[in-house]
């Protein structure tokens, strides 16, 4: 048994609010880049042009990529022989949050109550997502999803019935709908199978993948790719003003599910598809 005590995991949570923010993952930022380079319509050209250069502006000055710093998705996966000591976990990961965003300056975006509002003032609470897994390790993974992306993700619980054609509906007209509201480029998260909290949760993890990178599954691989062509197709393009990319990437996860269902979400992100990670 390993002891990780509570204070490690506040000071690794805050360590990477402000990175998070404030630089896109090189898999990403490269998504960003390449799309500019091979762009030929000249309104599309000239906005990922523009993109590139708030890139080059965040990191030079050390402010957030995006005004929208997000909610704080944390993806936490603890070493079944790891015991953390001196404090509660989850308090220890917004104690994280709220020292990072404070003291990082970054916008504060939750609301204490869905309906009656009123802001938390320090970002929190995180959502926390928990996974057991082998080892004496905590690899915990801090995700900022702003809302204007987030707004535009959608859920079905299509009828077996419905099969391959249905899901590829489903994703394509999740898109087509969501247009330029997203801040197009996108990266797209799909979620096949499970229930209905789960579909959602496997269409955000589906977002920390590496973008290029491939379902183990051929046949999903295959529908990776397609689906991706798909919507480049759509001709939505960069801030909806037409071109060639309109998605970054499109990564589909999936899971067992009952045999009276086929739950499917899209979790669309914006070309600022952020996260950091540490491993304690």
């Amino acid at each position: 048994m390993r002891d990780i005590p509570a204070s490690a995991v506040t000071a690794a949570v805050k360590a990477l609010c402000v990175p998070a923010n404030n630089q896109l993952p090189p898999d990403v930022e490269a998504a960003v880049r390449g799309a500019y380079e091979s762009e030929p319509w000249p309104i599309a050209k000239q906005t990922l042009g523009t993109l590139c250069q708030n890139l080059d502006a965040a990191r030079a000055t050390g402010l957030p990529i995006c005004q929208d710093t997000g909610m704080a998705c944390v993806f936490a996966e603890i070493g079944q022989d790891v015991h953390i000591t001196g404090g509660s976990f989850e308090e220890a990961v917004d104690e994280g949050v709220r020292q990072g965003y404070t003291e990082g300056y970054l916008r504060k975006s939750v609301v204490a109550d869905p309906i009656r509002r009123g802001n938390t003032g320090d970002n929190t609470p995180a959502v926390l997502t928990v996974r057991l897994v082998p080892g004496d390790k905590l690899r915990l993974t801090l995700a900022p999803k702003g809302f204007g992306s987030e707004n535009m993700s959608r859920l079905a619980m299509l009828r077996p019935s419905d099969g391959e054609q249905g899901v590829k509906d489903f994703v394509l007209d999740a898109v087509r709908r969501a247009g330029p509201n997203p801040c197009p480029p996108v990266v797209v998260g799909v979620g096949i199978g499970g229930t209905f909290d789960h579909v959602a949760l496997l269409a955000k993890r589906a977002l920390l993948r590496p973008l290029g990178s491939r379902h183990p599954d051929p046949y999903y691989a295959a529908m990776e790719q397609e689906l991706l062509e798909k919507i480049n197709e759509l001709g939505t393009g960069p801030q909806g003003f037409g071109g060639r990319t309109t998605a970054l990437g499109l990564q589909i996860e999936t899971f067992p599910t009952h045999i009276a269902g086929l739950p499917v979400a899209v979790n669309i992100n914006c070309h600022v598809t952020r996260h950091a990670e540490v491993v304690l």
